[in-house]
């Protein structure tokens, strides 16, 4: 077995067939592991996440966005019984020390190369633990090494005004600019809300934040989010929700589905955050707190979340 750092992969397999991935991140919360990977394909990168997700008794759930795949698993050991075509790759063993994160992949042929070469050279590789190569028609082998992260989604809603302004928009640019210092923005979800309620400003939709942090990390991510909304925003209702981990609390679901579905007032969104233990902050104002709590609920769900409820 090789202990190798992401430069020394690729200074030691300079070779055409090895594809660096972009990044890999790892969420830790308890026994649930939810891997972050981007692919160096796009639609390519399809098959392997069916490999995957058929193959792995650790993955729970999987899904791909363009070349990102979301792998949602658990800790444990159950090695993967591998055979060309039909089982050719996937993860055989979770674990979590301390700090870090350690997967094992195993893979056939090019899926063994994509095991741990092209997987340890990704940003966000600590290093792998490299046991076989792969590549022609051998097995490949490798423990991927993360830090620990974990999961945070902001809830935002009302940064504009019946005017000027776009709460896609500055929220989307939020995230590029916590990305550009450091912060790991993963996605941006458009949650839309009651189309008939009287506060809109025009479309009624909030939006939820997703970043993965170490832990030590959390509390700036918020604060910079809240200084750039103050400095950014042009309503006087606007307010964020904080979720952490990986668990959708079903009472925070069904709220959102109640504030697409028709009205719902601040007391309620007040109420609700407390029992669940979620951060309710209004930034510049209370109104926006109803938006971005129901934000929360439905952002690992897209296609509830862009669905519009005709309830006149």
């Amino acid at each position: 077995m090789e202990i190798l750092k992401p430069d020394e992969l690729r200074e030691k397999f300079n070779d055409p067939w090895v594809a660096p991935y972009e990044k890999v991140l790892t969420m830790v919360d308890g026994d649930k592991v939810e891997i972050v990977e981007y692919h160096p394909c796009i639609s390519g990168s399809h098959w392997l996440l069916h490999q995957y997700k058929n193959n792995s008794d650790l993955i729970d759930d999987a899904y791909r966005d363009g070349n990102k795949h979301v792998y949602k698993c658990h800790i444990g050991c159950s090695p993967v019984d591998l055979k060309a075509s039909f089982s050719a790759a996937g993860i055989n063993e979770i674990q979590v020390i301390d700090d870090e994160v350690k997967v094992t992949h195993s893979g056939l042929a090019g899926a063994g190369v994509g095991a741990g070469m092209c997987r340890g050279m990704g940003k966000g590789v600590k290093y792998v633990e490299l046991m076989e190569s792969g590549g022609g028609s051998k097995e490949g082998k490798a423990t991927v090494v993360t830090p620990k992260l974990e999961k945070v989604v902001i809830g935002v809603d009302d940064t504009d005004t019946k005017d000027a302004g776009a709460t896609w928009t500055m929220t989307h640019n939020l995230g590029v600019e916590l990305a550009d210092e450091g912060f790991e923005y993963l996605d941006h979800i458009i949650v839309q809300l009651y189309p008939h309620n009287p506060h809109k400003t025009q479309n009624c939709v909030s939006i939820a934040l997703t970043f993965a942090v170490e832990s030590e990390k959390k509390d700036a991510l918020v604060n910079r989010v809240i200084e750039i909304l103050k400095r950014d925003s042009l309503s006087d209702k606007t307010a964020i929700a904080i979720l952490e981990g990986l668990d959708i609390p079903k009472k925070l679901r069904e709220y959102s589905i109640k504030t697409k579905s028709g009205m719902m007032d601040i007391e309620t969104a007040e109420k609700t955050a407390e029992e669940l233990d979620i951060d309710l902050i209004a930034v510049t104002g209370n109104q926006g707190k109803v938006g971005a709590l129901a934000a929360l609920g439905l952002y690992d769900d897209v296609e509830e979340a862009v669905k519009a409820y005709n309830n006149e």
